[in-house]
């Protein structure tokens, strides 16, 4: 068995006990990457670095030293974080050669826990679509399905996990930006509660709706990397206050409180439908008692882009001249939209924002979990036109965010956590993936729920 097809958990257990080295398995993750080239799910590969790395590891490994919880393992980070001494570009030009000192909080987390990283995975420029492509580094593909969109924009990291090109990866969500591929690509990923896993790259903390956070094959391997990652800072407004308490995660579903949302005034594909259903009522079969809820969260659309697209226009509008040739045409176009948004358009999102998280707060003095599709139908076609009116189950149902996904940017909005596991597969094989939502700090609660899913679902 191929050390990158273990769960990153066994892969840590045999390394601690001598069964495997971190050398073998940094070799075993290049290897993975030269032999699936052709999916395009890394920017730079720090092979020379992992490897420098896993020999100090298993160094430490025959001395007897302490390890960590992810001592050898390897994992990658999206190339919007910042990795100390490994180029990170954001995928864009503009930072093509940009080298940064320090590590983000993630990663020296990360780092700590043991994990090595073997490179640095795609993203469209700044997250700033769900396609993945980027001028920088072309397109992305599906492992499952290469004639669909393996979602974005953190597109090379479900790609990586999805294939085993290393066990574990961090992506960033800014919408949907973890959940979305990993739905996609059919595999966990979690968003967490704002400040949980402290982003201070963000250029705004106060109003955050970007997330860093784990992506893995399954529940637990998605655990494991988020225990290494969790904890507050003081250099973040979100860290600085004691959280409310947190919920043990529940040993059964019996009796858990299900908000179902099949759709939020979104036309939704039978096939996700019925797969996602089907999981709803395996989890009725074990005891947990389900409503269906209606939240209008599609109206939340205009609002978001007003939000993405005034921070996209004041973090790049002033490199639009030099760099305008070697840059997305859609984020161009996003610039240039956030420009023509005024302080009152900003403000009036705020005030969205804020009764949409008054209108969760009050589902979730009913409800234990918010359940619904990651998103509205199976993965789209690759050449999709991100800009243009998407299909949902053959008919036309308008832009992408609030026909595809709706269920996951509101989320951003609020910062409650989210995740999104697989559920089923469409007839031709295509991932559906299952979205749960919970109260701030309900993280560990929710991948609670979520194993019990997995184990009901089989």
């Amino acid at each position: 068995m191929d050390l990158m097809d273990h769960s990153a958990r066994d892969l840590a257990a045999l390394i601690r006990n001598k069964e495997a080295s971190p050398v073998e398995a940094v070799q075993a993750a290049l290897s993975r990457i030269e032999a699936r080239r052709e999916l395009n799910a890394f920017i730079t590969v720090t092979g020379e670095q992992a490897l420098d790395a896993a020999r100090r590891a298993e160094a430490a490994v025959m001395a007897g030293d302490a390890l960590g919880p992810l001592h050898g393992v390897p994992y990658s980070v999206k190339d919007l974080t910042l990795t100390a001494g490994v180029r990170t570009t954001m995928g864009s030009a503009i930072y093509e050669d940009f080298v940064p000192k320090e590590d983000a909080v993630a990663v020296a987390r990360a780092k700590a826990a043991g994990a090595i990283l073997i490179g640095k995975t795609t993203t469209p420029e700044f997250g700033h679509k769900q396609v993945a492509t980027a001028p920088i580094f072309g397109r992305t593909l599906n492992p499952i399905d290469a004639r669909y969109t393996p979602g974005a924009s953190s597109s090379g990291a479900a790609v990586a996990v999805a294939a085993g090109l290393g066990s574990l990866a961090l992506g960033t969500d800014g919408g949907g930006s973890i959940r979305i591929p990993a739905s996609c690509c059919g595999i966990v990923g979690l968003k967490a509660t704002l400040g949980v896993v402290p982003n201070l790259q963000a250029p705004d903390l106060y109003s955050a709706n970007s997330f860093t956070g784990p992506m893995a094959r399954d529940v637990a391997d998605t655990q494991l990397l988020f225990d290494t990652l969790k904890g507050f800072d003081a250099r973040d407004p979100y860290g600085l206050g004691a959280p409310m308490p947190q919920r043990a995660a529940p040993t059964s579903l019996r009796g858990l409180r299900v908000a179902w949302l099949p759709t939020a005034g979104n036309p939704i594909d039978a096939e996700v439908e019925a797969v996602t259903t089907a999981a709803v009522k395996a989890m009725e079969r074990e005891g947990a008692v389900v409503e269906t809820v209606l939240l209008n969260f599609v109206a939340l659309e205009r609002h978001f882009l007003v939000v993405l697209q005034s921070m996209l226009a004041a973090r790049v509008g002033a490199n639009l001249e030099r760099f305008g040739d070697r840059l997305d045409a859609t984020l161009i176009d996003a610039v240039r939209k956030g420009r023509r948004h005024s302080a009152v358009d900003l403000h009036e999102a705020t005030f969205a924002k804020t009764r949409c998280f008054t209108e969760l707060q009050a589902l979730f003095g009913r409800f234990d979990v918010l359940v619904s599709p990651t998103v509205s139908a199976p993965p789209l076609p690759i050449d999709m036109d991100v800009s243009g009116e998407v299909e949902i189950g053959g008919r036309p149902a308008g832009t992408i965010r609030g026909a595809w996904y709706p269920y996951t940017y509101p989320m951003n909005l609020t910062g409650h956590p989210a995740l999104s596991m697989p559920c089923g597969k469409s007839a031709i094989g295509l991932p559906i993936g299952l979205q749960l939502a919970g109260r701030w700090y309900d993280d560990d609660y929710l991948l609670g729920i979520a194993r019990l899913v997995e184990q009901a679902l089989g």
